[in-house]
């Protein structure tokens, strides 16, 4: 039985985003309380009842976690120019190797502003 997992992690962070022309607001440096949403897929162990347990998620995410959270992303390398959609795709690659089942990548910069990211084609 094929199941769904979502986790939800929270950072901080500021960025600029230097490719905008200079009048654009989000060329200034600015911050985000951002929100990442790490989707897996499987099938549910029918011994545990769980497809994975959801600390595993938060322990291989941790060390992505910690370069990205109150951090000026721009100097984190590969984010030089830190679009929610370049984000996604940074932790994306990061994951994926330790993350098998890893099926989305959701990044939310505003409340009401997100792009979701499903990997390469």
């Amino acid at each position: 039985m094929k199941m769904e997992l979502r986790k939800t992690f929270q950072f901080e962070a500021a960025h600029r985003l230097p490719k905008l022309p200079a009048e654009h607001k989000c060329h200034r440096l600015h911050g985000h309380s951002f929100q990442v949403e790490v989707v897996i897929e499987g099938d549910c162990d029918p011994q545990l009842g769980w497809v994975m347990d959801y600390s595993e998620i938060s322990d291989i995410f941790r060390p992505f976690w910690r370069q990205l959270d109150h951090n000026y992303l721009n100097e984190v390398p590969g984010l030089e120019n830190p679009t929610s959609e370049n984000i996604a795709i940074w932790i994306w690659d990061r994951l994926k190797p330790g993350l098998p089942l890893l099926r989305e990548i959701v990044v939310a910069e505003t409340c009401t502003a997100r792009c979701v990211y499903r990997g390469r084609s």
